[in-house]
């Protein structure tokens, strides 16, 4: 189990998330939710390692710490929001680059086996020999999580991995995220802007504002349109799908005289 603990961060004065108390169990996906500047990358980076905190970080009884952080790492795989890099290797020599640390002048056929495995499920099998820089953005971001995965992490902390993403491969790599998740009873926390995504792929979505957890929960009981109207402040219309999960509809106001 993944504990935050009175967690608080700090850009200077401005305090972007303030004592957060949460707990995140093996096999569940969670998505953090919240509009711009709520804090929701900055809570992932802060769980990696990459931003200063107060209170604690605890994973299976271990407090997070900066003389232990590359320990701390270990069983963590984290894909940031840029996807960009200008290094001159190959889409498959930058997914080898997850297991770093069995990557030797010898790469085993077995390593080898599973990078190309994971370019196949991906659809970008294609891509394998392509100069990562030369990529767009989306395919990047497929590259990027098969390196996340190839890293056979714990835990798998994703910001906005398809905002570059077309709609099948949207539901494509969410739908690994989620069968990865089940399968190696992981702890995945992802940052989504879309909300109907979010209560498709999510076990639990904790919606942010104000530095504060606003709401926490199954999706159909968070995702709301009273409570989306307080925090996202647009009016939200709230559909069901033939699946009975939650579609949500922003629209805008209607315009005088139209």
């Amino acid at each position: 189990m993944l504990k935050l603990n009175r967690l608080t961060i700090q850009y200077g004065s401005h305090t972007v998330a303030r004592e957060i108390d949460a707990q995140f169990e093996s096999g569940k996906i969670y998505t953090i939710l919240g509009a711009n500047g709520a804090g929701k990358s900055s809570l992932l980076k802060a769980i990696f390692g990459e931003l200063a905190f107060s209170g604690a970080i605890d994973y299976q009884g271990k407090a997070q710490s900066k003389a232990h952080l590359n320990v701390w790492r270990k069983p963590i795989a984290y894909m940031p929001q840029d996807s960009h890099t200008d290094a001159e290797l190959t889409t498959l020599e930058v997914v080898l680059l997850g297991r770093m640390d069995a990557l030797s002048r010898h790469i085993g056929d077995e390593l080898l086996t599973e990078a190309v495995e994971l370019l196949a499920e991906l659809n970008i099998s294609h891509l394998a020999h392509r100069p990562i820089h030369l990529l767009s953005g989306g395919q990047r971001q497929l590259a990027m999580f098969a390196q996340a995965l190839l890293r056979r992490p714990k835990i798998l902390l994703l910001d906005e991995p398809v905002s570059a993403l077309d709609m099948a491969h949207q539901i494509n790599l969410l739908d690994k995220v989620s069968h990865y998740t089940q399968q190696h009873q992981l702890i995945c926390i992802m940052v989504l802007h879309d909300l109907s995504l979010a209560a498709q792929f999510s076990d639990e979505v904790l919606l942010l504002a104000d530095g504060h957890i606003h709401a926490q929960g199954m999706p159909s009981a968070v995702l709301q349109s009273d409570t989306l109207r307080q925090v996202y402040h647009v009016d939200i219309e709230i559909l069901t799908s033939h699946q009975g999960l939650p579609v949500i509809h922003p629209y805008r106001k209607q315009l005088a005289g139209v």
